[in-house]
């Protein structure tokens, strides 16, 4: 499918065209993934972390995750068209045209690589290119075929905790793949709450996500109980694996209780308000598991 939209309609300011810019780059998102990022070097670093080292790798998995999503608003600008709730982005109101943001995106990931390379190590660089990859050849596309996409998808969002820690280590280890574990099963029902929200628009799209495909919620409440459940003990595993403490282990219990409680909670209705509550709670879950890691490693 073509884009509805090949060149800017009018012109714009210097202000909205910053604006745009930004907005290609998902900051909420890519702060996250800084964030994650951050837990992963902190972990690693077993109380003694080289700031230096650190800024380097915060800001060049940060240059990833920016350029990836602003190639990701080049290849679904026909997509965000047709929904309400991305319609009002850059591409597919005229406002920016696709070359420019794709060679934003570029620019934005290639940076990001190099960073990676010349100032962490080798190793996280390649986390990075297969985030990177994984996101824009694979989960990009993916979208539009099958509903696994959404699977799929989050293994690239999981990886910036495991490139937090290898930046430190230089090695793949339990520890970082523990991080990377949390992350994946923590997206897939925050990712599915979101798809029974907004179904009509990702049907009107033309996407097969789970709701869409399968309307009556069954078999997205099913995967919401199944990785909701899953999430809970290996949530727990930094506490086994020695990396935290008591504290982190009975917080971190009550959130996966809580959070499986409204995964249940909409199994039982299939109701748009209960799969609200579950974004809701998966929002406030993940920070709140975060803080409660930090708070554990500096007590």
């Amino acid at each position: 499918m073509s884009s509805p939209v090949a060149i800017e309609s009018k012109p714009v300011t210097l202000g909205v065209r910053l604006a745009d810019l930004v907005e290609l780059t998902k900051p909420r998102i890519t702060l996250m993934v800084v964030l994650t990022a951050l837990i992963g070097i902190l972990l690693s670093s077993g109380g003694s972390v080289d700031w230096g080292l650190a800024i380097h790798a915060l800001f060049g998995t940060g240059l990833v995750a920016a350029g990836s999503a602003a190639l990701n608003h080049v290849l679904e600008r026909d997509l965000d068209a047709l929904m309400e709730r991305t319609a009002d982005r850059p591409l597919p109101t005229g406002r920016m045209r696709p070359d420019t943001a794709l060679l934003f995106g570029v620019g934005l990931a290639v940076a990001g690589l190099l960073e990676l390379t010349l100032a962490v190590n080798l190793l996280t660089a390649l986390l990075g290119a297969i985030a990177l990859a994984g996101y824009i050849f694979v989960y990009t596309p993916m979208k539009r075929i099958s509903s696994l996409a959404t699977v799929v998808g989050a293994i690239p969002g999981a990886l910036p905790p495991l490139m937090g820690w290898t930046a430190v280590s230089d090695r793949l280890e339990l520890g970082g793949v523990v991080l990377f574990a949390i992350l994946f099963l923590w997206q897939l029902p925050h990712f599915l709450a979101i798809a029974w929200m907004c179904r009509e628009d990702y049907s009107r799209a033309g996407i097969p996500v789970l709701p869409v495909v399968e309307p009556d919620g069954r078999s997205t409440a099913r995967q919401m109980l199944l990785y909701g459940a899953a999430l809970l003990p290996v949530s727990l595993m930094p506490t086994v694996l020695g990396l935290t403490g008591s504290t982190y282990f009975l917080g971190t219990l009550a959130l996966g209780c809580f959070f499986l409680a409204v995964c249940v909670s909409f199994a039982l209705s299939f109701s748009t308000d209960a799969a609200r509550r579950v974004l809701l709670v998966s929002v406030l879950y993940l920070p709140a598991v975060l803080v409660v890691m930090v708070l554990d490693r500096v007590a």
